[in-house]
């Protein structure tokens, strides 16, 4: 099945995310006509280039030979072709090499590269990462050196948390970093999962390594970030000896075949102090932020994918009497068009969640004045982990609607629907698992400012429902929006009231109401934009409102029930009483 890159689909979705404001106020060298450009290049980039790659890496894979990370065939090549192009430095400040474009516009284009080839896109997107961690916590030898480096997409860039005693548990690692003696650091130690930790498609790799001093507070609070290279550069930034790191193997995954997944050892590789010593996680979480919501758009991208070959498989396959296809193709069978048709409204809506959340990134560093900067920052912290949880969730979930479409073909490995299932399982457990994104909304987002964020943007939502009921076509949307809305906001009373364990049971099923009311938010915007046009494109937009209406946000009270009732057997069940 041929990809076809969404460009339509995310110029509307920018349009209605206030992306044209934002690029009025604060870029205002940026016109209409060259956003086209930008979004109409990468689409045939990604389709021409990253998509044929897809399927050939997936059952290749990255290999591991004689000490040596390979790239799956092809991959080298396209990422030359990739950062010749520019495709690395959109957003990236100007001073260090960037063109400076918006955030919204580097997650369209990252939603397309991830949609063609998700395993070529990990090896950018962390490269990104670690240019805004760079940026804000860089010494101004390292911004000179390596930034431009990164930025230009000529060394890529890897992100080293995971051990293998700690996982998600910072605070019990264990790799150190002892000084040199000439104002550097040796490490010494053994990470886990560093995805594109080691290749051959770049001259140099660069990572940025949580490591504690030998004297060092325990937990979290002893933690720094290093700067280290696969080789070590001289006063101009040149690549010279090898570093005293290597990798020692590469994982054998579920999928993302041809993205290396690496156990890397450091023997004493030659390292930098980033930023201030015990500080580490914080300025790791520039980092780990940046990635959270580019494995949002993963998520969106992933079932991008997937739902546009279940649609084209939908139209081609004849089986049975369809009710409403006279050829007998399976689109016309009811159960298989709510499907298609619930997945594209998914996507529409996780898709407006993640280009909003980069909106605001750029609000909170561009807008003119203090509150707005501080008001949209607030924003984008309560939605990134809805964001990624959400949209990843929404990923895999059309993954595996886009199997049931194919049936019992879409099992078999030939027809490429188990790829994109497969692909996508992975970013629910990225950046923190999606229990975790929850765990943080709930404990630390919602709370903020004593949940003003969260009750603004609701007051927000309903004004958006009332304008949708006053319209025939949209009052169900209307209603039910303001329905949900209304629980998500009983829900969040219930949230603040109660710290602790119980909040802690409630988070995953609050992050999946908020996402559910925020998705349904966002489709209520773009039916309003499409409302009363004769194009059959937008004609579909009120649809899909009114259908994610019915069967998602028609499920927000009994959500909120869930959140308010359901942590006290969660508590009392021993395991015993579950083996049987």
């Amino acid at each position: 099945m041929t990809f076809r890159a969404p460009v339509r689909d995310l110029a509307f979705a920018l349009s209605t995310v206030g992306h044209d404001a934002l690029v009025q106020r604060a870029f205002p060298d940026l016109d209409a006509d060259t956003i086209a450009a930008v979004l109409e290049a990468a689409g045939g980039f990604t389709t021409e280039v990253l998509a044929p790659l897809n399927r050939r890496g997936d059952l290749e894979g990255a290999k591991f030979e004689n000490g040596v990370v390979r790239a799956a065939p092809g991959f080298g090549e396209a990422y030359r072709q990739f950062a010749e192009q520019g495709w690395n430095s959109l957003a990236a400040d100007p001073e260090f090499g960037g063109q400076g474009l918006p955030k919204a516009m580097e997650l369209a284009v990252f939603e397309m590269v991830h949609a063609a080839n998700m395993s070529f896109g990990l090896c950018p997107m962390l490269t990104q990462a670690a240019v805004e961690a760079l940026t804000l916590h860089g010494t101004e030898k390292q911004k000179r050196l390596v930034l431009p480096k990164l930025v230009s997409g000529e060394w890529t860039g890897a992100m080293v948390l995971t051990e293998p005693q700690a996982g998600t548990d910072l605070a019990a690692l264990t790799t150190r970093a002892e000084p040199d003696g000439e104002g550097g650091y040796r490490l010494y130690g053994q990470k886990i999962f560093i995805t594109w930790g080691d290749h051959d498609a770049t001259d140099n790799i660069c990572h940025l390594v949580l490591a504690r001093l030998p004297d060092a507070p325990p937990g979290v609070k002893g933690i720094s970030l290093f700067l280290t290279s696969k080789y070590l550069l001289d006063d101009e930034g040149r690549p010279g000896a090898r570093n005293d790191f290597r990798p020692a193997s590469i994982e054998h995954k579920l999928g993302i075949h041809a993205s290396p997944t690496c156990v890397m050892l450091y023997e004493g590789a030659q390292a930098e102090l980033v930023g201030e010593l015990n500080q580490g996680l914080a300025h790791m979480f520039v980092m780990m932020n940046a990635a959270r919501l580019q494995v949002g758009v993963q998520g969106v991208a992933i079932a991008e994918r997937a739902f546009q070959q279940a649609l084209a498989f939908a139209q081609e396959r004849r089986q049975g009497r369809a009710a409403w296809a006279a050829d007998g193709a399976i689109w016309g069978h009811p159960d298989v068009r709510r499907m298609l048709m619930l997945s594209k409204a998914k996507i529409e809506a996780a898709r407006g969640i993640c280009l909003t959340t980069g909106v605001l990134a750029d609000l909170a560093r561009l807008a003119e004045s203090e509150q707005e900067r501080a008001g949209a920052k607030a924003r984008q912290e309560l939605l990134t982990p809805i964001a990624k949880a959400w949209s990843t969730d929404v990923g895999v979930e059309v993954a595996s609607l886009g199997v049931q479409v194919h049936g019992g073909m879409g099992f078999i490995e030939e027809t490429g629907a188990a790829q994109h299932y497969r692909d996508a399982r992975i970013a629910p457990i990225y950046e923190g698992t999606n229990g975790i994104q929850a765990l943080d909304l709930v404990g630390r987002k919602v709370p903020m400012a004593g949940g003003a964020v969260m009750r603004e943007l609701c007051a927000e939502m309903m004004l958006t429902a009332q304008t949708l009921t006053d319209g025939a076509e949209l009052a169900p949307v209307g209603r039910r929006l303001a329905a949900g809305v209304a629980a998500l906001e009983r829900a969040t009373d219930w949230v603040l009231a109660n710290g602790g364990p119980a909040a802690q049971a409630a988070a995953t099923p609050y992050l999946k109401l908020a996402g559910d009311v925020i998705g349904g938010w966002i489709l209520g915007r773009q039916a309003l934009a499409a409302s009363g046009s004769a194009d059959p494109w937008l004609q579909a937009r009120p649809a899909l409102a009114r259908l994610f209406a019915a069967q998602v946000l028609s499920g927000a009270p009994g959500l909120a029930d869930s959140v308010c009732e359901g942590s006290g057997d969660l508590e009392t069940v021993r395991p015993e009483a579950l083996a049987g």
